[in-house]
């Protein structure tokens, strides 16, 4: 019996991503993706000074490259600091696995990777167990994102789901409670946050159109952070580090 066409659709796309590279660039994200035993290498390109400055490159034979003719096939504009390593995209466990009480980062549709790779830096300081964002619509694994996360994107969860909307209702029957982000909200953070014992799910939108209608419908409650000044939005990468470091006082 012939598989329906739309799963054999499926299929090939997830035969496809398993099959795709991409580049990795500059010091801390290649000798981070280095040391990282989950990680798949393909193919490392360095200057002699990067090698120098890289140290132990775990097993992975170079290939020597002249700094003013950088043979790795990145953006124009990449500031690669002389190292580039092809490889491909990490994979994590199941959000259900995630979720073990520590907070969650959950984005909407957060598309800049320089947003994405430092919330993923404040996510591992700050003791998030993941970064959740849709498999769509979102910053992809890039060197781009990599180089920004400082080496975090090693070791901090940065997890794709189907659907966002409903990671949220899954993480809150596991016993979270998810707090979207929003200027409008209708309690500061920090209060929801006494009021509340459980594990928290911060839940934040892109810059511009905040959560979607069916984002802020998945959520416990909408929240704010309170500015000083007139000044009343925040850059979201920002706005997670507050958030983050918030839910850390109240466990704290």
């Amino acid at each position: 019996m012939r598989k329906p066409k739309h799963i054999v659709e499926k299929e090939r796309a997830r035969r496809a991503e398993g099959r795709r590279t991409h580049w990795l660039f500059g010091l801390h994200a290649v000798a981070a993706a280095l040391a990282n035993p989950a990680r798949e290498k393909l193919r490392l390109v360095a200057t002699r000074n990067a090698l120098e400055r890289l140290g132990d490159l775990h097993g992975v034979e170079p290939e020597l490259a002249d700094a003013r003719k950088f043979p790795a096939p990145l953006d124009p504009g990449s500031v690669h600091q002389g190292a580039a390593l092809e490889t491909r995209p990490l994979e994590w466990p199941p959000l259900g696995d995630l979720a073990d009480g520590r907070p969650l980062v959950m984005l909407d549709r957060v598309t800049d990777p320089h947003n994405v790779g430092a919330i993923l830096r404040s996510a591992e300081v700050l003791g998030a167990a993941a970064v959740v964002a849709p498999a769509r619509h979102a910053a992809p694994e890039t060197g781009a994102l990599a180089k920004t996360a400082s080496g975090a994107l090693e070791r901090q969860p940065y997890l794709r789901v189907g659907n966002l909307s409903e990671a949220i209702r899954q993480v809150r029957k596991a016993g979270y409670v998810a707090l979207g982000l929003d200027g409008g909200g209708d309690a500061a953070i920090h209060d929801a946050l006494a009021a509340d014992p459980r594990p928290v799910a911060l839940v934040l939108g892109a810059e511009g159109p905040g959560l979607r209608h069916g984002t802020r419908e998945a959520v416990d409650r909408l929240v704010r952070i309170d500015a000083a000044g007139p000044l009343a939005s925040l850059n979201v990468s920002n706005a997670a580090a507050i958030s983050l470091y918030a839910v850390n006082r109240r466990d704290g």
